[in-house]
């Protein structure tokens, strides 16, 4: 298991210096943030990230991510040239040894939350999902700041964009991501680059956009679509587990030869469709985060773990889900069950 992090660059306050204290810590987990989404990432950008990461005694071996511009998840428009662009990042991203690009094929909005600052009993906040507040959100016409709203979007940009998707269900989406997965995967093989994709956040439709990618049945979908082992998972604990039917100890063991990153972090189910994120500590949660390392430890698991969204602690105020103590906490807690569970199978 090779521990990384989180790394949003030189703008995020949790900076790399802090970051290499964490004990254990192996690698970076980052991307390059300016360039517009389907464009190809300039060599010297890359040159310099790396580089500054090294420069920090850690490893840059893993992007998150590579964003899939929206005309390859419809199907239009200009997506043979942005898949293009997409295989030409693969090469470059493989030149400056990146193992592993975490990526995701979720409609317009990436993961999504109806509070991104709810207070906890302990005085700590989280990020919360609740199915009836997102419910009474239209983005076709309110002022809405939530994750994975592209900024950059007009409110009419983003109706024309909507109205694009209203021609594609789950079946279309799945097409197009064939299409998309035929593309890269070659080029994968090609570099000995792993793809891991993400899984949808959460895992059904959101505002009446198909979401793909959440539990078992997509993963076998996937693997008949493209067999390499390139063609891989990020199987993320939160993501799937809220979903009550994912058995997430079960998925790593039936698919951890394609897990080829797994993002670890805890949520407490609080009603249908509804969640907060917790501490990582199981007891604090919905997920035996113990059983869910055990199972790591049972395939053998050699490749990227992180631990994934943290509460907002001991006063810290910081991009939502990001900041550094809880995830700190998360990280020493995880490379604790580690210890412990390779101890006791000796």
């Amino acid at each position: 298991m090779k521990m990384s992090f989180r790394w949003y660059g030189t703008d995020d306050p949790v900076t790399l210096e802090k970051i290499a204290q964490i004990p254990g810590m192996h690698s970076i987990v980052t991307a390059i943030y300016d360039v517009p989404v389907g464009q190809v990432w300039p060599e010297d950008k890359v040159a310099a990230l790396a580089k500054a990461v090294e420069a920090a005694g850690l490893k840059f071996d893993v992007i998150e991510s590579v964003p899939v511009h929206e005309d390859i998840k419809l199907g239009a428009g200009k997506r043979d040239e942005y898949i293009e662009n997409y295989c030409t990042n693969i090469r470059t991203l493989a030149k400056y040894g990146v193992k592993v690009i975490c990526y995701n094929f979720m409609p317009v909005f990436d993961w999504l939350r109806s509070d991104l600052d709810y207070k906890l009993e302990d005085g700590s906040s989280a990020l919360i999902f609740k199915q009836a507040e997102v419910d009474a959100l239209n983005p076709a016409e309110s002022d809405l700041s939530l994750p994975g709203w592209d900024a950059s979007y007009t409110m009419d940009g983003l109706r024309a964009l909507l109205a694009q998707y209203k021609d594609v269900d789950a079946e279309k989406l799945w097409e197009n991501f064939a299409y998309f997965l035929h593309k890269i995967i070659p080029v994968c093989d090609e570099v000995d680059m792993k793809m891991a994709i993400h899984p949808d956040d959460p895992p059904w439709p959101i505002f009446g956009l198909p979401r793909i990618i959440t539990g078992e049945e997509s993963y076998k979908r996937m693997i008949e679509i493209e067999p390499s082992i390139n063609n891989g998972f990020t199987i993320c604990t939160g993501s799937l587990g809220a979903d009550p039917n994912n058995d997430l100890p079960a998925l790593i063991r039936k698919y951890g030869d394609r897990a080829h990153f797994i993002h670890l972090r805890n949520i407490k189910l609080t009603g249908e469709h509804c969640f907060e994120e917790a501490a990582h500590l199981s007891e604090k949660g919905s997920l035996d985060m113990y059983e869910i390392v055990k199972a790591m430890h049972d395939i053998g698991f050699e490749m990227y773990v992180r631990p994934d969204h943290g509460r907002m602690i001991w006063g810290e105020k910081g991009r939502p889900g990001y900041g550094l103590f809880d995830r700190a906490l998360g990280a020493t807690y995880i490379n604790g069950l580690w210890e412990a569970v390779c101890k006791g199978a000796k």
